[in-house]
């Protein structure tokens, strides 16, 4: 692969993971859902969804806002570091986000789960 061509890959996963998560940010899970493939892998910290019917259900009722920190990208993996906002309280997390035929086919999310932990404990 030349230079060109993959820069060109990078920037359009770099573009696709931020269209991504922008659409996430205004709620408007139809756009969102546009850039993922239906057999979604999703994992996190505390669980883990398959398919997209699966993870958009989820997120419909969660709302998560994400404040990008930086981006990496690479062939068709991206990397973000985000804070993502989950109401009562906001971590610093990671995600690796992996591309095939141009749609987000899975991604992983990474974060200290301590801080939303310790919101749920009874008091």
């Amino acid at each position: 692969m030349t230079q060109n061509t993959s820069q060109l890959q990078e920037n359009n996963t770099k573009e696709t993971v931020l269209s991504f998560i922008n659409a996430l940010n205004v709620e408007d899970f139809k756009a969102a859902r546009k850039l993922v493939s239906e057999d979604l892998i999703f994992i996190g910290v505390l669980g883990t969804r398959n398919g997209a019917e699966a993870y958009f259900s989820d997120m419909e009722k969660m709302k998560l806002k994400y404040e990008i920190k930086k981006v990496f990208a690479d062939g068709d993996d991206a990397c973000l570091l985000y804070n993502i906002n989950m109401g009562s309280v906001t971590v610093f997390a990671s995600g690796w986000y992996q591309l095939a035929n141009g749609k987000i086919s899975s991604f992983k999310v990474v974060f200290d789960p301590r801080p939303l932990l310790e919101t749920a404990a009874p008091k």
